[in-house]
């Protein structure tokens, strides 16, 4: 019998991968009123980049100690220790100590990314893992559109650092909720003369090539969440708070999107086929944004709302095929280097297409972010996926 309180852990668990995302990926919203302090794009791009450098210090040794301790006393010490960090930026000035506080509680907050989904892949049977894992991959998305929503109207009203507080408060809360709320999968016993589980790495290619691609593909999303406020409000004279509304609409929709993914997963049977199919259309929309964007209002609108959706919705996918491959014993592992190798793509994207679109040169940077995505159509091992399934 399936246990009922899988679906509130599932919520719980994204509600605090929710919290830290609006943090992570939540601070190109105080970018406008960065650079009204006086930063300038590249400067402000590496400050926005400065808590997943945090994540990458220690999203595996995160995942380890899922693996050994458990998912609820890993999420909870590390989203509690998110809050209080956040809470001492909100006091400080000036952008090395800022950033330096960015990288630790981007540290902090990396322990719910492998425990949260080690949770969904122990709490749901494979049918139900697709919209399982696409329902905690939601929390990107709405992280950052409560980001999005929240952050631009307080940076206006109270100055960048006060609007730390607005994810402090959120990490704090999540890390209550967990607390009370959600336990650790049952795990079946061991032999004690068990000899370890082999590593899913050894012999095979298979968990390597999901990595790259699903990194390949974290360069148009990153495009998209870190200069389309800017690019709005810079290029096209949008006040922030209502360029900051139209983001938060677009990444409720590319929530719905991940959750539509997952079921589309389940359905066919397969992770992988439409991961590679929303590479082509992310390949498409970014070439359609660049050409538009020095000119057609409307149409890269959009193209940038479509690309909202679409350039998210594979997340939940390689997920999910990760853990799977990797197994009960390695998943928390496995999803730390995934993260991890997700991470080192989206912390090079702000500042890369900083330094291409400078001033005004959006089209280039957009132009180069539609490559990524083609590169990842044939290193996404569909076949791989399809001979495991014949022989499983």
């Amino acid at each position: 019998m399936r246990d009922r309180r899988r679906w509130t852990i599932l919520v719980v668990g994204t509600f605090a991968q929710a919290a830290t995302c609006c943090f992570l990926y939540g601070i190109p919203m105080l970018l406008p009123a960065l650079r009204a302090d006086g930063l300038s794009l590249l400067s402000g791009s590496l400050l926005v980049s400065a808590p997943i450098a945090g994540l990458l210090l220690t999203l595996i040794l995160w995942g380890a100690a899922a693996d050994r301790y458990g998912e609820r006393v890993v999420i909870v010490s590390g989203v509690g220790a998110a809050a209080a960090l956040l809470v001492v930026a909100a006091t400080v000035h000036g952008t090395a100590p800022l950033g330096a506080l960015f990288v630790a509680a981007g540290a902090c907050a990396a322990s719910v990314n492998a425990a949260s989904g080690r949770v969904v892949m122990g709490w749901f049977p494979p049918d139900e893992r697709g919209l399982a894992m696409g329902t905690r991959q939601t929390a990107q998305p709405l992280g950052v559109a409560l980001a999005a929503l929240g952050l631009p109207p307080l940076a206006a009203a109270h100055g960048a650092h006060t609007a730390l507080l607005f994810p402090a408060a959120l990490c704090a809360l999540a890390a209550l909720l967990v607390l009370v709320l959600v336990a650790d999968p049952p795990r079946p016993p061991r032999a004690p003369d068990a000899p370890p589980v082999r590593s899913p790495y050894r012999g095979s290619f298979t968990l390597a090539r999901v990595h790259l691609s699903s990194a390949m593909l974290v360069v148009p999303q990153f495009a998209v969440s870190s200069f389309m406020l800017v690019y709005l409000v810079g290029q096209r004279h949008w006040d922030a708070a209502m360029a900051g509304r139209v983001v938060f609409g677009c990444q409720l929709a590319g929530a719905v999107g991940r959750v539509v993914t997952g079921v589309w997963s389940d359905r066919a049977g397969s992770r992988l086929r439409p991961m590679r199919q929303l590479a082509v259309a992310s390949a498409g929309l970014m070439l359609l944004i660049a050409l538009g964007a020095d000119g057609w209002l409307w149409v890269v609108v959009a193209a940038l709302a479509a690309a909202s959706v679409v350039t998210v919705a594979d997340n939940g996918l390689a997920y999910t095929s990760v853990a799977e491959l990797a197994g009960r014993d390695w998943s928390g592992r496995a999803l730390g280097v995934q993260n991890t190798v997700q991470n080192v793509a989206a912390i090079g994207t702000a500042p890369g297409l900083a330094a291409v679109i400078g001033s005004t040169h959006y089209a280039l940077g957009f132009a180069l972010a539609a490559v990524f995505p083609l590169l990842a159509i044939p290193l996404t091992p569909v076949r791989t996926e399809r001979a495991r399934a014949h022989t499983s």
